[in-house]
């Protein structure tokens, strides 16, 4: 009989993989904690329209959707930031501001996967609401560059790409593009990545023409600097709120990690300001992370106004990016692992054991009866850091004997003080 495979586009985690996640959501805890954050969830599925009145109806091609037994529309979350949006606004005035919220939730999506993406797929997820100046968006910025620094990544080992919807909306305005092709034209710069040259050009020129010259939007989203694209499009009043981002980057210590880049749009329709994204150095893999500004949200939910900037980092690529670092998490299984020198009576590691975990330390023994060599074996494989040698003639005169797994260096230690001194030994 063939092992049936997992659905398409879902990982299987071994405790190996496990580890590499836990890892990752221990580090993601630490930068939220250090940067003042509080953790929330939502539901794994929410009501289809949540997402459509965001989206439009084309959003449901790439959710998954269901039916409950009273006939309601319901979706797989895809995203976090609808629910958040909706819980701020079902909290109203009464939800004090600013708003500091983090979590990592488990998303659904369903669409084409390639290398970093998946159709189920984990995410760290941080939102300020309540604050509309620049510092906002510089506060996150700068929680993504630790959230990759905690996690041992550099400069040379990624950036943060950052951009505006506000002055892209001026400039394409200025440079003749209608208001109703602003939103196709966008679509289009999002994927400009992701296709050909040559299918980006005809695309691009599909969505202005004829209204604007598909050259001068070209020659605009070649410019590298805020100056040049002035140049371009005359005085911008956006820009300046860009201007004060990268001052507050600076004051950060971030200045290696930033940089403007007019490419970077965000797919999603919501955004009304500044945005980010975070890449690879290679520009190898997709988006490591990715957010912006939602002052809209809120309100579109029924909620009152409400300022909001926030961003999302996804699991897959960050994994990829650590493999390729030769990341390991140190999976090990348990602290100290007993050795029975008599194997056909567990009751003395049974009764050992137990007085460790009850002090709060992780040990095993083995359930089997087996040799001292094939105990060896397992505690190697649990990759525990002590071992401790139960039975036999050393414990009858009151002393139990302890091996460092890694240096191989033993010790004799008084069956009484046995807990505290492999506490003292494991804190070492």
């Amino acid at each position: 009989m063939q092992v049936p495979a997992g659905p398409k586009g879902t990982r299987d985690f071994y405790p190996d993989d496990m580890a590499l996640r836990e890892a990752i959501f221990s580090s993601w805890r630490s930068t939220c904690g250090r940067y003042g954050f509080e953790q929330f969830d939502a539901p794994m599925f929410e009501h289809l329209d949540l997402y459509t009145q965001k989206s439009g109806d084309e959003i449901e091609k790439q959710l998954y959707v269901f039916q409950d037994k009273a006939g309601r529309s319901l979706a797989l979350r895809p995203e976090l930031t609808p629910s958040l949006a909706r819980m701020v606004a079902a909290k109203g005035n009464n939800l004090k501001r600013p708003v500091r919220w983090f979590s990592i939730p488990r998303l659904f999506r369903y669409e084409k996967m390639q290398k970093g993406r998946l159709r189920e797929f984990f995410q760290l997820n941080m939102d300020i609401l309540g604050v509309a100046e620049a510092t906002a968006d510089a506060e996150l910025i700068a929680a993504s560059v630790d959230m990759m620094r905690d996690l041992g990544f550099t400069a040379r080992d990624f950036g943060v790409h950052v951009s505006s919807r506000a002055l892209m909306e001026q400039l394409f305005l200025a440079l003749g593009v209608p208001a109703e092709k602003l939103p196709s034209l966008y679509g289009v710069l999002d994927k400009r990545n992701k296709i050909s040259k040559e299918e980006f050009n005809a695309e691009l020129a599909a969505a202005v023409s004829p209204a604007a010259s598909p050259s001068a939007v070209a020659e605009a989203l070649s410019v590298t600097s805020l100056a040049d694209l002035e140049k371009v499009g005359g005085p911008l009043p956006a820009a300046g709120e860009l201007q004060q981002l990268f001052s507050y980057l600076g004051t950060y210590g971030m200045d290696e990690f930033v940089s403007f880049d007019i490419g970077v749009v965000r797919g999603l329709a919501y955004y009304t300001g500044i945005v980010f994204e975070l890449f690879d150095a290679a520009r190898s893999l997709r988006a490591i992370a990715g957010g912006g500004r939602y002052d809209k949200l809120v309100k579109l939910y029924g909620g009152p106004d409400t300022p909001a900037v926030g961003f999302a980092a996804g699991d897959v690529v960050l994994g990829e990016m650590l493999l390729q670092k030769q990341f390991t998490a140190g999976n090990r299984r348990s602290n100290v692992f007993l050795i029975s020198l008599d194997e056909r009576h567990p009751e003395n590691a049974i009764r050992t054991a137990t007085l460790i975990r009850h002090a709060g330390i992780s040990c095993e023994f083995s359930l089997r009866k087996t040799g001292v060599g094939k105990q060896m074996e397992q505690a190697n494989a649990a990759r525990s850091l002590l071992a401790v040698f139960v039975g036999g003639e050393e414990e009858k005169g009151g002393s139990v004997r302890v091996r460092n797994m890694k240096s191989g260096e033993e010790d004799l230690i008084d069956r009484r003080e046995l807990v505290s001194r492999l506490a003292k030994l494991l804190s070492a």
